[in-house]
């Protein structure tokens, strides 16, 4: 009876403290296995040669490293990569010698602005004629990062706002070049909001608090956004590429609005994924209405993050993962695009805008 008393007594202990150690699990770690049995189409490569409009190539790349790109973009099906991290003057041009002259019509290569001396009078002009330049060099257009409107500030330390007016022939000279402004302006809306149990980005606001916005420096999400929006009506002859589906993909009939009002505005998929995902129907109906403003980009180059993208617009899978838990702990699910959507989306729309891109690459 002894033993038997102590051998219980064992287990009960065991058990409690087993119990006591998942009770106190974080939402971090907790992980769980879907029990579900669904169809699942897993889709290593893209039914259409597609063409990355927003990818990042920051360091120099050596032949090695530019072979191993060109070997995963030919896996997935990726007929062009546009490499948005192009700088400008003698950085962009050896940029692109890294890999467009390795591989001529696989890449493509923007330009970018730098803001230091926006207070010193004909900063403009400068800052114009030197796009210019870029563009006559070989860049196909320009991208804006996020530090403008958010970071960049003048000699007193106030923020440049987007829409300001020092910034103006910037945007008439891309307009008059005829090339595309890919711009990322803001974060997510959640990034404002209080970093509490309602959040629902608070795993990456936890991981990453610099990521918050809360800081009396930055401006609000909605005036941030405003600011953007204030650019796009200005100069209505410019292509414009509001990154990151305008960080509206989780009100798409709010950046339906914006398409609808805004002719020159185009938009695209990086990083935002998942807003689409977990919305199949709403997001079906919203990328078959607006098929022609709509492209595919990924943000950071990770090979094997890419076929969840194919598989939210190609199959009709229920019920997957993202490949970030910390964008999304909610699970994907897929819209089933028609075969003239997802030409649109993957290539035809880049074809419109960037018209040096290579045509033999795609169907006809």
């Amino acid at each position: 009876m002894i033993l038997k008393s102590t051998l219980a007594a064992a287990l009960l202990a065991l058990a409690t403290a087993s119990f006591a150690q998942e009770a106190t699990m974080s939402v971090k770690e907790y992980d769980p296995k879907s029990t579900l049995v669904v169809p699942e189409h897993p889709t290593p490569r893209s039914k259409y040669p597609f063409i990355d409009v927003h990818n990042h190539q920051e360091h120099d790349v050596d032949a090695a490293e530019a072979a191993q790109i060109v070997k995963a973009m030919d896996a997935m099906n990726m007929a062009v990569m546009i490499n948005l991290s192009g700088g400008s003057g003698e950085l962009l041009r050896r940029r692109m010698v890294m890999l467009q002259g390795r591989y001529p019509g696989r890449f493509m290569t923007f330009a970018n602005i730098d803001f230091t001396g926006i207070d010193e009078p004909g900063f403009g002009e400068r800052a114009a004629k030197q796009l210019e330049a870029d563009v006559r060099a070989g860049a196909q257009g320009l991208k804006i990062f996020k530090n403008l409107g958010m970071f960049v500030t003048d000699s007193k330390g106030q923020r440049v706002r987007t829409d300001d007016p020092r910034l103006d022939l910037i945007w008439e000279k891309a307009g008059e070049l005829g090339i595309p402004v890919l711009i990322h302006t803001g974060e997510p809306g959640s990034f404002w909001l209080p970093v509490d149990r309602h959040n629902e980005r608070w795993l990456e606001l936890t991981e990453l608090p610099q990521r918050r916005r809360s800081d009396p420096r930055f401006a609000s999400f909605e005036q941030t956004m405003e600011e953007q929006h204030n650019v796009f009506r200005k100069h209505p002859r410019t292509k414009f590429i509001a990154a990151h589906l305008d960080w509206l993909g989780n009100d798409l009939a709010r950046l339906g609005k914006l398409l609808d009002e805004m002719p020159n505005v185009y938009t695209e998929l990086a990083a935002v994924l998942y807003e689409l995902g977990r919305q199949p129907r709403a997001a079906r109906a919203f990328l078959i209405k607006y098929q022609d403003r709509v492209m595919i980009g990924k943000d950071t180059w990770a090979p094997d993050e890419y076929p969840v993208y194919f598989r939210v617009l190609e199959t009709e899978d229920e019920y997957f993962d993202y490949y970030r838990k910390r964008h999304a702990f909610w699970k994907m699910y897929g819209l089933g695009l028609p075969d003239e959507v997802l030409r649109k989306i993957y290539y035809e729309n880049a074809l419109r805008l960037l018209p040096h891109i290579d045509r033999s690459l795609f169907p006809k």
